[in-house]
């Protein structure tokens, strides 16, 4: 699994950041990756990237601020352009499909795909046999949903050895038994799939947030998980501003994953009023709290491999 960031900036967009846009590739997992949020000129951020737009085959909307849906329309449409032919899911708050609808229409876009919308409410908002994703309501001046992704638990590895050992010949029997099917050989020993697989793996679990001030909510989405994604939109000495427009601090965001018990924190949507040269500071605050913290970047791109996160 892999993360990779379009645009980290608040609001707007300025020389150093874009507007928020965060890519979740599944590329090892299913093919495909993810795109939550979808700001300004995302699709030309996406040229600086390997990112297949026909590849992305599920938007998650955190909210419908410009800063995280103008740049929808132009990615739809170019998606088409670029031979997207496969159905593209759409979720996000009330509204969205209205939005994204009408202006499809009066601007005479055609898609050579259709879009399957899923109006967000809180609860499990998509399942199959490898991905559960829930939603949560944030606090934000307009509903805002947080995003958690859990990985469903990998089957254990075929101890290949043991299974020969057993009498297993080559062949096909060998992949019913890693597939957790239990198998009988021509002698008629039944050669049962845990005996010979190590235990099921924990999956991953990711949690990306919506803009939200701090608040329980964000503490739930959270727990335990192996990466935050959260906005830090303020620093700690603006604190009092943070709550009154919906935000919150670095600061609050490194207090959200230590009381979570999360493993890594990745800060987020961050205003254009800290220059380059504040960055540091920021990141150190927040470590100081919760020492697994990074400040994400346009194109920034992490890791999470057996265990560990690393940027890459």
């Amino acid at each position: 699994m892999q993360l990779q960031f379009l645009g980290t900036g608040a609001g707007m967009p300025s020389k150093e950041r874009n507007t928020s846009a965060l890519v979740l590739k599944l590329l090892e997992e299913r093919g495909t990756v993810w795109l939550f949020d979808c700001g300004e000129a995302t699709q030309h951020q996406i040229l600086h990237t390997t990112i297949r737009p026909r590849k992305v085959e599920k938007i998650f909307i955190t909210h419908l601020h410009g800063d995280h849906i103008f740049g929808l329309p132009g990615f739809l449409s170019s998606r088409s352009f670029l031979g997207g032919e496969d159905t593209l899911t759409l979720f996000g708050p009330k509204g969205l499909k209205e939005w994204v609808t009408a202006t499809l229409n009066i601007s005479k876009t055609h898609l050579t795909y259709s879009i399957e919308f899923v109006e967000v409410q809180d609860g499990v908002i998509f399942e199959d046999d490898q991905f559960t994703v829930r939603a949560q309501l944030l606090e934000h001046v307009i509903p805002c949903f947080g995003y958690r992704i859990e990985q469903k638990p990998l089957k254990g590895e075929l101890l290949i050895d043991k299974a020969r050992n057993l009498g297993v010949p080559k062949g096909p029997l060998l992949g019913k038994l890693k597939n957790g099917e239990d198998v009988i050989l021509e002698d008629g020993t039944k050669v049962l799939s845990q005996s010979v697989t190590s235990p099921p793996k924990k999956g991953f679990t990711i949690t990306i947030l919506g803009d939200t001030k701090y608040c329980e909510t964000a503490k739930i989405l959270c727990e335990d998980a192996d990466v935050v994604v959260h906005e830090a939109t303020f620093d700690h000495k603006t604190e009092h501003l943070a709550a009154s427009y919906g935000h919150s601090t670095n600061v609050q965001a490194a207090q959200i994953a230590t009381e979570s018990r999360a493993k890594n924190l990745i800060l987020n949507h961050i205003s254009s009023r800290f220059l380059p040269h504040d960055i540091e500071a920021l990141l150190n605050q927040a470590r100081e709290v919760f020492p697994n913290t990074f400040i994400a970047h346009d194109f920034s791109h992490y890791e999470w491999k057996s265990g560990e996160l690393s940027e890459v």
